[in-house]
């Protein structure tokens, strides 16, 4: 087991913060450093701290509180020698295991942040800096929604004789947080044979990129590209009828992965009128696919939601209702796994499940410390690493 560890890093926006995330999940020490505001600025810091639903804390509104829980918060001006000397002094005192940035790569240099710069203080420090397309492109900025568009997501997404969409999340700004936290954690690994430190860029557009695993290989063999790569909506590429539908009283999604589970379904009290020979196979129900649709629409009319889904398990079938957000967090299993915190009120509050369980959260009844508020360990942190009043 890798014992906890020190994480500095200079982060805003989402994808960074969720990683470091996965750190504060572990109980290990992260601290967020962030630009102070100038005189007279009225939201100085990470812009997403002013981002979603007012909780009642300025500079903590709810798009902000979920990835920064458990964490501690500096504010430093990069821009100037004497905080780039600051930034170091914490490095060195403090013992730092792990920096990690997100800023654009040509900026690395300029404000002290670069791995040879920090590595001359602890040459055992693990780097890690996440960018859209990687160091080779340092002044190329990366956001979610134009990664998406470049990298093939938009252009699978979204209905066929409709516009591309992007995805419902910012997948790309999400697995490039989990990439960077599996890289740091190999290189911990790593360092323990080697006793040095290293430095790990991770490319935005090359996480997305590898997601297309299911797509990519495939223009390698396909005789009319146009066929395989149309959007398709709700449905299965493959599989029919793998599909939304609606209900009486909401949505449901139906996959059908076999003949066998076509037949199941043909079983149902209902939806006896989609049986017909030329659909007994996969082939023969995408030929007719759009009737099929058709028919279990039919079929669907007398049934609620839960009614049809209830019938469906009974026959062993794969389907789910179309839950919102919030519903989603009334789930049984995912309301227990919730992470929560404590508001200055005294409200508890449930935010998200962590994608794992951890030690820490389990001896934690999963509640984690509030979100800092910009700046609000400069002290602390700077008392600790030594740094004198008239130098802060």
């Amino acid at each position: 087991m890798i014992e906890k560890k020190t994480i500095l890093a200079l982060e805003q926006a989402l994808t960074l913060p969720y990683a470091t995330e996965r750190f504060a999940q572990l109980g290990w020490r992260v601290i967020r450093i962030e630009t102070p505001g100038k005189p007279g600025q009225k939201r100085p810091g990470d812009p997403n701290r002013y981002i979603g639903e007012d909780t009642g804390i300025e500079d903590l509104h709810a798009y902000f509180m979920a990835p920064n829980l458990g964490k501690e918060a500096i504010t430093l001006n990069l821009k100037k020698d004497k905080d780039q000397q600051i930034l170091k002094q914490i490095v060195k005192e403090l013992k730092v295991d792990v920096f990690m940035c997100n800023t654009l790569p040509k900026r690395y240099k300029q404000f002290g942040i670069d791995y040879d710069t920090l590595s001359e203080v602890n040459p055992e420090l693990i780097w890690c800096g996440i960018s859209a397309l990687g160091p080779d492109y340092p002044d190329r900025a990366g956001y979610d929604p134009a990664l998406q568009a470049m990298l093939g997501f938009m252009h699978l997404t979204g209905e066929p004789s409709r516009d591309p969409m992007l995805c419902g999340l910012p997948l790309i700004d999400l697995k490039a947080g989990d990439e960077a936290f599996a890289q740091v954690l190999l290189a911990m690994l790593e360092q323990k044979d080697t006793r040095k430190g290293k430095r790990i860029d991770v490319s935005m557009a090359q996480c997305a990129a590898s997601w297309l695993i299911t797509a990519l290989p495939q223009t390698k063999f396909a005789e009319d590209e146009s066929k395989i790569f149309n959007r398709s909506g709700n449905e299965h590429r493959s599989f029919v009828p793998s599909n939304c539908y609606p209900s009486k009283d909401g949505y449901v999604y139906l996959a059908i992965g076999s003949d066998i589970q076509w037949k199941k379904l043909t079983q149902i009290e209902g939806f006896e009128h989609c049986s017909k020979s030329v659909r007994e196979t996969n082939n023969g129900r995408k030929e007719d696919k759009e009737n099929v649709y058709a028919d279990i629409r039919k079929g669907l009319e007398h049934y609620t939601t839960t009614e049809f889904i209830e019938v469906c398990l009974m026959h062993g079938l794969a389907v789910a209702p179309v839950n919102d957000p919030k519903k989603v967090g009334e789930i049984d299993f995912i309301k227990k796994l919730m992470v929560k915190t404590i508001l200055p009120n005294g409200k508890e509050v449930e935010l998200f499940p962590a994608p794992m369980d951890t030690k820490y959260l389990k001896d934690n009844q999963n509640i984690m410390g509030l979100p800092p508020r910009l700046g609000e360990h400069n002290e602390k942190i700077f008392n600790e690493a030594g740094i004198k009043k008239e130098h802060k």
